[in-house]
């Protein structure tokens, strides 16, 4: 696909999590809305799956370590043909195979059950180091919240897919500087990530995260590094489309109202 139309394809994403997140009245818009970009390369440009079939042997397989952002990856989904769009509304309800965190056993093109974090990116370098055993050609995709790296357990997944030379895994950090509780350096520093994956073995890139061609050039350069795990650092801005919401760490876990909802999906193109 080219890059317009990846970037409709972004919109599209971003409008279905307004949509899914207001319908149930509660859920992550803010970091869904910051991830849309990567998610529309990834599931309409980058990974090899069939939406028909959603077990394909050698298939690319793609965890959302942060795992509150749902949102995007139930609407990249929906988009992408592995359910239909129409479910979205049914986000969080009772009976809904799409509940706020991702499961695997209910939804198809969910790879791992994630929530708890640090556990998703763990998780995937099992996926990666598995994968080299069985001579499996897929590649893995892990997206991770800034705030997220304040856990203990992602350094020792970074340390192991080092140790274990994973040129399969492809790390995306969602870098927003937000999180729950504020400004993430206010709540525990992690910077330099560039540098301190380095130092752990990993070979890194800093990009704009909403520059749909920087992140496919990302994506390429992961796929050509040899003998290392690779790690985007991707730049975005929380709320990423919506006026009202960007740079607003209030909008991490909150819905909007139908008067909010109603502006936000006319900002980002779409009808009410």
């Amino acid at each position: 696909m080219d890059y317009e139309g990846l970037r409709e394809k972004a919109k599209d994403i971003r409008i279905d999590i307004i949509r899914a997140v207001y319908s149930a009245g509660s859920g992550h818009p803010g970091g869904s809305l910051s991830a849309a970009d990567i998610l529309a390369v990834l599931y309409f440009d980058e990974m090899k799956i069939d939406p028909k079939n959603p077990k394909m042997p050698g298939r690319d397989k793609f965890v959302l370590s942060k795992g509150h952002a749902s949102p995007g990856i139930y609407a990249a989904l929906a988009e992408r043909g592995f359910f239909n769009r129409d479910d979205l509304v049914t986000f969080r309800k009772m009976g809904s195979m799409l509940q706020g965190h991702p499961d695997m056993v209910k939804v198809p093109g969910i790879e791992m059950s994630t929530g708890s974090l640090g556990q998703g990116i763990s998780v995937a370098v099992g996926m990666a180091l598995t994968n080299k055993l069985d001579k499996d050609p897929g590649r893995i995709y892990v997206l991770l919240g800034d705030g997220e790296l304040q856990e203990g357990l992602v350094w020792e997944a970074f340390m192991s897919a080092a140790h274990y030379r994973l040129d399969n895994l492809t790390a995306v950090i969602d870098w927003n500087g937000l999180q729950i509780d504020g400004k993430n350096e206010d709540v525990m520093g992690v910077a330099p990530i560039d540098e301190k994956l380095k130092s752990f073995g990993w070979e890194t890139l800093n990009i704009d995260g909403h520059d749909i061609e920087a992140i496919e050039v990302a994506f390429a350069r992961a796929k050509a590094c040899k003998n290392k795990p690779f790690a985007i650092i991707a730049k975005t801005i929380k709320g990423k489309g919506v006026s009202f919401m960007e740079n607003d760490y209030s909008w991490h876990g909150k819905a909007s109202n139908g008067e909010q909802a109603r502006k936000a999906i006319e900002e980002l193109g779409g009808e009410w």
